[in-house]
C-alpha cells in the first residue's frame, strides 16, 4: 500500500498536531515495512527524527497554481507520488476526490464556542462539506466521545467513523526520583498551547490559593497561541514557552501534578505523555476518556486547589497516584493505533467509488 499523508502540522515546532502526524507515520512505516508512505505539504517542514527508509518526504507545489493545496496541488502532489491513499491528519482532505482520502478530526471545538478559535472560520467551513459530500471517505476520531459528537452533528454513516486513540511517544519515560525535581523548586505543570480553551485562568488562581501555605511554583509550558491568555510576572509563576522534545521526560517527571483544566478535549495527549513519564495527574473530566480512573478530577475551582493542596503536602497519596498514571498509559500504544489506522486505509479504498 502506498499512503500519502499531509504534513503540515510538522512545519509547527510544538502542539498535539504535530506529535500526532509524526508519531503516527513512523508507526506506520515501521509496523508496516512492505508499504511506503509519503510525507507532503505546501509548506516547508522537518521529517520525522530517525524515519524509517519507507517513510519519506514527497515533492510539494511545482507551480502558484499548486499552492491552492486543498483544490488542486495536495492531490497533483499525491498523484505523482503514486499514492493509493491520502491521509489529512488536520480536518481536511483534498477537494477533487480522484482517490480515497481518510480525514481525522481530533475534536469538535471549533465549532462549540467562538471565542476558543477566532482563526478558524475556514475549518468551520470547509470540514463539514468535505464531510458530508463523502470527500473523507473514512473519519477517524481519537475518542469515542468524538466519534459520537461527529455522527450526532453531521449525521454520518456511523460505519464511516472510527474512533482510534492516542499514545504517547514511546522515548517518554520516568527520570529521577518523581516529584523531586533537581536543581528546582517544587512545581505543579501544565503543558499544551496556551490558548482560552485550556482554562488556566482558573488554573493559575487555584495555584495561587496553594501558595498561600506551600511554597510552590507553577509552570506553564508550550506555545501561546496569539488570542492566548497573558499572565503579569509574578514569583513563582514561570512562562516556559516550548519545550524540546529531549526535556520532556524530565519535566514531566519532576512534577508534582501535571494539571490539565480544559473546558473540552478530543483526547488530551499531554495527559498521557506526563502518565508514561509517573506524573500524577489533576485534571478536568474533559479528559476522562484518555485518563480513565487515573486522574484525580475537578469539577470547581475550589476542588481544584484542595487537589493540588493534598498533591504537594500528602507524598503517600500522591505515590498512589503516580501508580495508577504508570498502569494507565501502559494502556496506550501507536503501534496499534498504527494497525488500526492502515485498516481504514483498507476500508477507505473499499468504500471509494461506491
Amino acid at each position: 500500500m502506498r499512503i500519502a499523508i499531509e504534513a503540515a502540522a510538522l512545519a509547527m515546532t510544538s502542539g498535539g498536531l504535530a506529535r500526532y502526524t509524526e508519531q503516527l507515520s513512523l508507526a506506520l512505516a515501521r509496523a508496516f515495512p512492505q508499504d511506503a508512505y509519503a510525507l507532503v505539504s505546501d509548506q516547508a517542514f522537518r521529517l520525522p527524527q530517525d524515519a524509517p527508509p519507507n517513510l519519506e518526504r514527497a515533492e510539494g507545489p511545482r507551480n502558484a497554481l499548486e499552492r491552492r493545496w486543498w483544490l488542486w496541488g495536495c492531490e497533483q502532489a499525491a498523484g505523482r507520488w503514486g499514492a493509493e491513499v491520502i491521509h489529512g491528519p488536520d480536518f481536511a482532505v483534498p477537494y477533487l476526490a480522484r482517490r480515497p482520502s481518510v480525514m481525522t478530526v481530533h475534536d469538535l471545538s471549533p465549532w462549540m464556542d467562538a471565542a476558543w478559535h477566532g482563526a478558524a472560520e475556514r475549518v468551520r467551513r470547509r470540514t463539514p462539506w468535505l464531510l458530508r459530500s463523502e470527500r473523507a471517505a473514512m473519519v477517524i476520531t481519537p475518542a469515542e466521545s468524538v466519534r459520537r459528537q461527529v455522527l450526532e452533528r453531521w449525521r454520518l454513516a456511523p460505519e464511516r467513523v472510527v474512533a482510534i486513540a492516542e499514545a504517547p511517544a514511546p522515548w517518554l519515560a520516568p527520570v529521577g526520583t518523581a516529584g523531586e525535581p533537581a536543581g528546582r523548586a517544587a512545581y505543579f505543570l501544565f503543558l499544551g498551547t496556551l490558548e482560552p480553551r485550556k482554562n488556566l485562568e482558573t488554573l493559575v488562581a487555584a495555584w495561587r490559593v496553594v501558595r498561600r501555605s506551600r511554597e510552590v511554583d507553577l509552570v506553564l509550558a508550550g506555545r501561546r497561541r496569539a488570542d492566548g491568555p497573558i499572565f503579569a510576572s509574578e514569583p513563582g509563576l514561570q512562562l516556559a514557552g516550548e519545550v524540546a522534545d529531549g526535556l520532556l521526560s524530565e519535566l514531566y517527571s519532576g512534577t508534582i501534578a501535571l494539571v490539565y483544566p480544559s473546558h473540552y478535549e478530543g483526547f488530551g495527549l499531554p495527559v498521557v505523555e506526563a502518565m508514561q513519564c509517573g506524573a500524577p495527574v489533576i485534571a478536568s473530566r474533559a479528559v476522562a476518556e484518555a485518563a480513565g480512573d487515573a486522574a484525580c478530577y475537578f469539577d470547581e475551582a475550589n476542588e481544584l486547589a484542595e487537589a493540588m493542596r493534598r498533591m504537594a503536602n500528602d507524598p503517600e497519596w500522591r505515590a498512589g497516584w503516580r501508580e495508577k498514571s504508570l498502569r494507565r498509559a501502559a494502556e496506550f500504544s501507536w503501534e496499534r493505533a498504527a494497525r488500526r489506522t492502515r485498516e481504514v486505509y483498507g476500508e477507505a479504498i473499499e468504500r471509494f467509488g461506491k
